[in-house]
């Protein structure tokens, strides 16, 4: 097991360089926007989208392993579950900025807490990105996403490195956000379950990497 402790002012999370814009006037979308364009019929289920820091950006295409991790990561979690909590499988949850449609999110309440809005920060406990070709976009791009929410737990089950990639103490808003610690968990070691400061158990990284 590795262990890093970033100082607050650290960049390693800012969002990566953006595609080439075209040299035209572009907007960003606030989340109220994005979603009438939902309720309008602009953008559809059928739209593979999420709203990022204002941009409309495309959901990346799910091989079959990066599909049965989460499955098998769903069952898994459900042993840890506090109670009053429940975890969704790629659904989305409001930001400020952003409705991001994490891989799984472990969230308070239960399932009808949420019929008439997603999760926000306050809401969900931890998040979790599968990730293997979107590597670079959830250490960076997402996690300073979750971190400017001062979501308090963020993991990336990394399937490029076998590992799993424990991301705590968010920043909160400011010019870069991040988490100032990270602890990356091999396939050997156990991987400590901890919400709220308080810790639901200890799962082996093997169980976490089919």
């Amino acid at each position: 097991m590795q262990e890093r402790m970033a100082p607050p002012s650290t960049t390693n999370l800012l969002p990566p360089i953006a595609p080439q814009l075209p040299p035209l006037p572009v907007r960003r979308f606030t989340v109220e926007e994005y979603q009438r364009m939902g309720q309008a019929g602009v953008l559809s289920e059928d739209d593979r989208v999420e709203l990022l820091e204002g941009w409309i950006v495309p959901k990346m295409v799910h091989n079959p392993r990066h599909d049965a991790t989460i499955a098998h990561l769903s069952k898994v979690l459900e042993r840890f579950l506090p109670v009053g909590s429940h975890i969704r499988v790629q659904s989305v949850i409001t930001t400020e900025t952003s409705e991001p449609e994490p891989d799984l999110a472990l969230v308070v309440g239960e399932a009808t807490r949420y019929l008439k809005h997603h999760p926000r920060p306050g809401e969900t406990l931890l998040v979790i990105e599968v990730a293997d070709s979107s590597l670079a976009s959830d250490r960076e791009f997402k996690g300073s996403i979750y971190a400017r929410a001062r979501i308090p737990v963020y993991w990336i089950v990394n399937l490029v490195d076998d590992a799993v990639e424990v991301y705590t103490d968010p920043s909160g808003p400011g010019p870069a956000p991040a988490y100032r610690t990270h602890r990356t968990f091999a396939r050997q070691d156990t991987v400590p379950l901890a919400l709220a400061q308080k810790e639901l158990g200890a799962i082996p990284g093997a169980e976490l990497l089919p």
